[in-house]
């Protein structure tokens, strides 16, 4: 029987995403293993990425296992044109699980379909970012001491972000508010906002950032993605629409973190990096334990 695939946050159920989470505790506590020894894991980035790409094959080599595949779709079969069937096909041949990032929506869905062996969702275009998701949740419960009855911002790109549709799905089965700071062009899309309005949650949306920062617990910057923008008029817009910035903080709940899928580009300025409250750097070592889980649970050797 074909092993499963992680392609949306919602191919895992809730008890499914809490079981991860108490094995990235594991991880972190012991990271370094040979469970993964003999396995083949291909790492297929047909898109730019250094925190995912990066933290996947630290997960791999710290568990014993090997890593193949590419980070530049340009120096793959791809730009001789090949069919991301046949990529998939031939790639699972040779490994034991696949990694992918894919500029295209649905892309992974359909690599999962056509795949002999587990595929992991890495991203794919604006659509979802599951494992990043999963490493967003570890950090809130590490912060919060749980995921129920949460105050959570999101702040900047929440119609092209990836991570924070992923994570707005996962957080609706914890009973959280949802508090979307954006332009008006970059709002959450309905299809999420459907999500909260279906578990009965509320949510309240803002495009002032400093009406929301003193009632959350959890305040997730994004960046403004230029790569998502078809016009760069449309870009110029609205990069610098969010900066957070020192003085921004006076009035906030003792508990709150600050959280960032990063790459971070100008929305968080460095001064607050030494702050008690900023977690993003902590939140991307947190990837490498998540990543692990994972690996181990697809791969059938953690249940």
């Amino acid at each position: 029987m074909k092993k499963k695939s992680l392609v949306s946050i919602h191919d895992f159920s809730k008890e499914e995403q809490l079981r991860i989470l108490e094995l990235a505790g594991e991880f972190e506590k012991t990271p370094n293993s040979s469970i993964l020894e003999g396995q083949v894991i291909a790492s297929l980035f047909f898109e730019p990425s250094t925190r995912t790409r990066l933290s996947f094959e630290t997960a791999v080599q710290r568990m014993g296992g090997r890593v193949i595949g590419f980070a530049d779709a340009n120096i793959s079969s791809t730009s001789k044109g090949e069919s991301l069937m046949d990529s998939i096909k031939t790639v699972a041949l040779y490994s034991d699980l696949i990694v992918m990032r894919h500029p295209v929506e649905g892309s992974a869905r359909f690599a999962s379909e056509v795949s002999d062996v587990p595929v992991i969702n890495a991203g794919d275009g604006a659509n979802q970012h599951p494992t990043q998701c999963l490493l967003d949740m570890y950090s809130i419960l590490k912060t919060q001491g749980k995921l129920d009855d949460l105050h959570v911002a999101f702040v900047g790109d929440l119609k092209y972000g990836r991570t924070v549709h992923s994570l707005t799905i996962a957080l609706t089965n914890f009973n959280c508010t949802f508090h979307l700071v954006s332009p008006e062009e970059l709002k959450l899309p309905s299809s999420v906002k459907q999500h909260i309005k279906d578990k009965n949650l509320k949510y309240y949306q803002y495009t002032d950032l400093m009406e929301a920062i003193p009632k959350v617990d959890i305040l997730y910057m994004t960046r403004i993605q230029k790569e998502r923008f078809s016009d760069p008029v449309d870009y110029e817009k609205v990069k610098n629409a969010y900066i957070l910035t020192r003085q921004m903080l006076g009035n906030t709940k003792p508990n709150l973190r600050i959280l960032h899928p990063m790459p971070r580009v100008n929305e968080i300025e460095e001064q607050i990096d030494t702050d008690p409250r900023a977690y993003y750097f902590q939140q991307a070592l947190n990837g490498v334990y998540v990543r692990q889980a994972l690996l181990a649970y697809l791969l059938g050797l953690k249940s």
